[in-house]
């Protein structure tokens, strides 16, 4: 079976919640983080809102000015999420084998903020002003390379790249690590940074995106007859998972266990989703779990609010559960946080590993207009209070990625 595996710390930055407390209390009272954007100027744009994240300054949370200069938005965020997931944890680096220490973190984009800036001066002024910090501020496996550099982690260290569902399979790359003996702490999650003009203009021309302009906080209505797709997020997710023992010598919390990942491929379609892909994935994280359908309480679905997307998961949520699914909580925090991309699987399963913990579901926010086709419990408008022993999480990316992660309640 291999060795079990617990969440001892956790961090967020979301565009509801710059701490991983913030976060929780907005999503558990229905608070939206969507507002018009900020960053640059939209009104060329048809889409013109997004969930950023607000009042951001990485030296305040802990790094270093030079290295917050040298990295791209999305890495300060991953760098910032960690510094709260390890004190939240409790885990002193100094009194760690570094070697024994590993990062796995997700980006579906990276630095595309850095790209168009670089880009932007190469026409404008030609190649002999691009930075010299230009490519490591650009690619994305800088996530998981400056959490190592940032934090003395020497164990295994990748970034993984596989869009909405990169930090579903960074955790579950994670938890296999430790599992299998390759490591007894790894630092997992995902960060992603790309409200900016050419993701903005990309995902509207392809479709993807509501445009619900007058109304931003509506704008996110996961399972709705009304849903016109999803919105914008940023932020990052961290995740500190731990071999139980490990855990236990040096006194740690436990949040939940992990239980079991599962990951499958759709082998269908670059952007519209299949449900049998999915469904796949949630046999198998299961399976690995050594749960039954009905042990699950709680679902945190991938529920993007488009009109393909949320009527495939249901489907899923359908052919594996059966008629559990009708007595399941499955509810989707981007409603309020917006879609993170990359990083939606970190914070979501945060959302799960806290509703483990609390004994409380965050509610789907702006279903307002029930979807025939998604007749499930969304747990729609206010959070409910509920025994979770087992929940659930679902990330599913263009092309077809699927990777679905199984959280317990920690009994020792």
């Amino acid at each position: 079976m291999g060795r079990r595996v617990v969440v001892t710390g956790i961090g967020v930055l979301a565009s509801n919640g710059s701490s991983a407390p913030a976060f929780w209390e907005a999503i558990c009272s229905g608070k939206s983080g969507i507002a018009p954007i900020t960053r640059f100027d939209t009104s060329a744009f048809d889409v013109t809102f997004a969930g950023e994240v607000k009042g951001f300054d990485p030296v305040a949370l802990g790094m270093d000015k030079k290295d917050a200069n040298r990295n791209d938005l999305c890495v300060q965020y991953a760098v910032c999420a960690t510094f709260e997931a390890v004190r939240d944890a409790g885990l002193d680096m100094k009194a760690t084998d570094p070697d024994r220490v590993g990062v796995i973190y997700g980006s579906g984009i990276g630095g595309i903020l850095t790209f168009e800036e670089q880009h932007t001066r190469l026409l404008q002024k030609g190649p002999g002003r691009i930075s010299p910090f230009f490519i490591p501020m650009m690619i994305s496996d800088m996530t998981s390379g400056q959490i190592s550099i940032t934090f003395g982690a020497r164990g295994p260290n990748y970034t993984t790249v596989s869009a909405c569902s990169s930090a579903g399979h960074a955790i579950g790359d994670a938890f296999k690590t430790i599992r299998d003996g390759e490591a007894d702490v790894m630092i997992t999650g995902g960060a992603e940074a790309a409200v900016s003009p050419m993701s903005l203009g990309g995902f509207a021309s392809m479709k993807a995106l509501s445009r619900r302009n007058d109304a931003p906080e509506k704008a996110s209505r996961p399972f709705d007859a009304e849903r016109d797709g999803f919105v914008l997020g940023e932020g990052a997710g961290t995740l500190i998972l731990e071999d139980l023992d490990h855990a236990r010598a040096r006194g740690a919390q436990v949040y939940a266990e992990v239980l079991g990942v599962g990951f499958t491929a759709d082998a269908y379609h670059q952007t519209n989703p299949s449900a049998e892909g999915p469904a796949r994935a949630m046999r198998l994280a299961l399976k690995q779990a050594g749960r039954r359908p009905e042990e699950v309480g709680y679902i945190n679905a991938h529920g993007t609010s488009t009109p393909i997307g949320d009527k495939n998961e249901t489907a899923a949520i359908k052919a594996v559960f059966g008629d559990h699914a009708h007595h399941l909580a499955v509810s989707s925090t981007k409603s309020m946080a917006g879609h993170l991309l990359g990083a939606s699987g970190a914070v979501e399963s945060i959302a799960c590993i806290l509703a483990v913990r609390h004994g409380l579901v965050p509610p789907t926010i702006n279903l307002e207009h029930p979807d025939p086709e998604c007749d499930l419990d969304y747990v729609p408008h206010r959070a409910r209070p509920m025994d979770v022993a087992v929940a659930m999480n679902n990330s599913f990316g263009f092309g077809g990625h699927n990777a679905v992660a199984i959280f317990g309640k920690y009994e020792a």
